[in-house]
């Protein structure tokens, strides 16, 4: 070819094949039509390819210039992606993340969204710190944690938008991610005084308890409360699988995710309170005052993918 080909007269043949007509490609341009045509000219004589055709619609693609205009938008496709690029790494974030998991890593899609963090915020340092779900907002309040899974009512650890019906003025921001059930599961010996049984009749039956941090703790207390009984409590742990073991051994009644509870019906003979549940929800927190740091973001853009 006799010259190359600038950008400004490709920008010029796109604009012409996708609009089919020269006066509204000179308008999306802001050129004069005159210096519209001149580019097109230019290129049909640099390529020496015939690139239009006059129809009583206006232009219309040949279908070498059909060919060329694909090329072209793979170009401009190909120019998008490197400034997105460059401004990405110029204003790449940097720094520690610190998130509070939960439970198992399978659940949360724990390994999904360090992934995505990787490819979203590959400057961002990510630590890991593993507790049960209370710990999260408490962790979030005192600078601990940067954010964090969650389990149950957030207003739970927030007094000011406990006040409020709508949570309006809470201290956190959230991001609910799944709705899950809870089920009551006894030892095989307990079937008999389980089965078809209200809370009031499971309240005095002996249970295993957990922490106030966890979310069985606060989930039963409000249950038990709003019946005015009391759990009968026999023995405490702190680990999921602790409480499942006590479970399985006959010492008492537990609650626990209904895949869990489906998971040990089959494989260890347990039982399945059949008249009671609790719904509640699986969510990323963080401090409502920090949604907008830039590891923060990228973390919740992260989540929202994964969860999608």
């Amino acid at each position: 070819m006799p010259h190359p080909i600038d950008l400004k007269t490709l920008r010029a043949f796109v604009a012409v094949a996708r609009e089919g007509n020269v006066t509204r490609a000179s308008e999306q341009l802001h050129l004069t039509q005159p210096a519209l045509s001149q580019h097109l000219k230019r290129l049909a004589s640099d390529t020496g390819v015939t690139l239009f055709r006059r129809t009583s619609k206006g232009l219309e693609l040949t279908h070498e210039g059909a060919l060329l205009a694909a090329k072209a938008e793979q170009v401009f496709a190909a120019l998008q992606d490197f400034g997105q690029t460059a401004r990405h790494l110029g204003a790449q974030v940097r720094g520690k993340l610190r998130i509070g998991t939960i439970i198992d890593p399978e659940f949360t899609r724990l390994g999904g969204l360090l992934k995505a963090l990787v490819d979203s915020g590959p400057g961002i340092e990510t630590e890991l710190r593993h507790g049960m779900s209370g710990d999260v907002p408490e962790g979030l309040r005192r600078n601990e944690l940067d954010v964090g899974f969650f389990l149950g009512d957030i207003r739970d650890f927030d007094p000011v938008a406990s006040a409020t019906a709508d949570g309006s003025d809470s201290l956190f921001h959230v991001r609910e991610l799944a709705r899950l059930t809870y089920r009551v599961i006894a030892p095989p010996s307990l079937a008999a005084f389980v089965r078809g049984q209200d809370w009031v009749a499971l309240a005095a039956l002996p249970w295993i308890g957990t922490p106030h941090a966890s979310v069985h703790n606060r989930l039963l207390n409000e249950v038990f409360g709003k019946q005015g009984v009391r759990q009968n409590i026999v023995a405490s742990v702190d680990q999921e699988p602790s409480m499942l073991a006590m479970v399985r051994t006959g010492l008492g009644l537990s609650l626990c995710r209904e895949s869990i509870a489906l998971h040990e019906q089959q494989a260890h003979g347990l039982v399945i309170a059949d008249r009671v549940a609790i719904e509640t929800a699986l969510s990323f927190v963080c401090l409502g005052a920090r949604i907008d740091d830039p590891a923060i973001k990228i973390a919740f853009d992260a989540v929202n993918r994964v969860w999608n």
